[in-house]
C-alpha cells in the first residue's frame, strides 16, 4: 500500500491544483516578474476559482507579453480588443483594463520603492509569518496585514487589490505560510 500525501485540502481536485500546490504556492518568492505574474493573475482570479487561472495560466502568459509592464502599458484599444476577443485568457474589460493600470502602477512603485520584492517583504521584516493551522476552516481571507498592503496599493493606483486578493497573493507568494500542520508541504518550505 502507497504512503498517502497528505495536502491542504483545497489542492486535492485537480493535477494543476496539485502540482501548483506542491512546487509554488506558499514558497517565499523573491523573482519580480513572477512576483507581478502572481498579483495579476490574483486580481483575475476574483470571483472565479483559481483551478481556471492555473488552466489559462500559460494562455495569460502569451496573452500578456509574458508579464513585461513595460510592454503591457502600452496596450491600445486593438490590443484590449485582442484581449476581449482570447477565449484563453479571462474576457472581462474590467480586468483587462486593471492589467495595464497594474502594470502603471507596479512601475511608479518599483521607481519609488526599487521593487515589489522589496516594497512586499519590508511589511514582514523579510521574513515569511508561519501561521500553524490545523483545519482549513481556521485559515482567514484577510487580516490586518493584507487589508494594510491592500489600502496601500489601492492608493498607489492597483485595481483588483481588495484586502481578500491580496491576502490570497500573500500566501501564495510565501509571504504568509499558510500550509496547515498536517500538509506534506509544510516542512519543506517552514525548515
Amino acid at each position: 500500500m502507497k504512503n498517502q500525501i497528505i495536502r491542504c485540502p483545497w489542492a486535492e481536485k485537480t493535477e494543476e491544483e496539485r502540482n501548483y500546490h506542491d512546487n509554488e504556492w506558499g514558497r517565499p518568492l523573491h523573482d519580480e516578474r513572477k512576483l507581478f505574474e502572481m498579483l495579476i493573475l490574483e486580481g483575475q482570479q476574483a470571483g472565479l476559482s483559481w483551478s481556471i487561472i492555473l488552466k489559462k495560466r500559460e494562455n495569460f502568459r502569451m496573452a500578456y507579453d509574458n508579464f513585461d509592464p513595460e510592454k503591457i502599458v502600452r496596450y491600445d484599444n486593438k490590443k484590449i480588443h485582442e484581449l476581449l476577443m482570447n477565449p484563453g485568457i479571462i474576457r472581462n474589460k474590467l480586468k483587462i483594463n486593471a492589467v495595464i493600470s497594474n502594470a502603471k502602477a507596479y512601475l511608479e512603485l518599483k521607481e519609488s520603492e526599487g521593487s515589489l520584492d522589496n516594497y512586499l517583504w519590508r511589511f514582514v521584516d523579510n521574513k515569511p509569518i508561519i501561521n500553524h493551522w490545523k483545519e482549513i476552516t481556521q485559515i482567514p481571507v484577510k487580516t490586518q496585514l493584507s487589508d494594510h498592503i491592500s489600502k496601500d496599493l489601492k492608493k498607489r493606483g492597483f485595481k483588483f487589490a481588495g484586502s481578500t486578493i491580496i491576502y490570497s497573493y500573500l500566501q501564495a507568494t510565501g509571504i504568509v505560510n499558510d500550509h496547515l500542520m498536517t500538509c506534506c508541504v509544510r516542512s519543506k518550505i517552514s525548515g
